[in-house]
């Protein structure tokens, strides 16, 4: 598993997750619920996780480092402003968020079984090898960081 650290990009995670929560909603419609309100909660999931993963974005351009994913070892700084001061991963946080979303939308709850698929494998393949590539180029002042800061919320 070691191979695929910061190998698979996180917005094919996401798209992943999503296929497959839309394939088990589309293939088990006889767990589908009739939720009041799921098209208004799936839109507020939507855009409370949109602008989760956007104030990350905006906030590594402010401090002019790298957005990639892929390459934590260019990231220039530790960047702890903004929505920083209370998640380390808001970027992923705004995916879990628009799951959660789609969940709704789709209202069968045997779509919310691949949420927790999709949190272990961004937190194993590009969550943890960011936060050990980080330690080792930041050193104590990252180790700070994951002091005060929770890796979610």
């Amino acid at each position: 598993m070691d191979r695929l650290e910061l190998k698979i990009p996180p917005l094919l995670l996401l798209a992943l997750a999503a296929l497959a929560m839309w394939l088990t909603a589309r293939y088990l419609p006889a767990l589908a619920l009739d939720l009041p309100f799921a098209g208004a909660v799936a839109i507020a999931l939507l855009l409370a996780g949109v602008a989760v993963a956007a104030l990350g974005v905006i906030e590594f351009r402010r401090a002019r480092t790298t957005v990639n994913p892929m390459h934590p070892e260019r990231s220039t700084r530790v960047v702890d402003s903004g929505i920083y001061r209370f998640s380390r991963n808001p970027m992923y946080l705004g995916f879990v968020l628009a799951l959660l979303a789609l969940a709704a939308w789709l209202s069968n709850p045997t779509a919310l079984l691949w949420l927790p698929s999709f949190v272990a494998a961004i937190t194993r393949l590009q969550i943890a090898p960011e936060e050990r590539i980080l330690h080792e180029h930041f050193g104590a002042a990252y180790e700070d960081y994951c002091r005060r800061v929770r890796r979610w919320f």
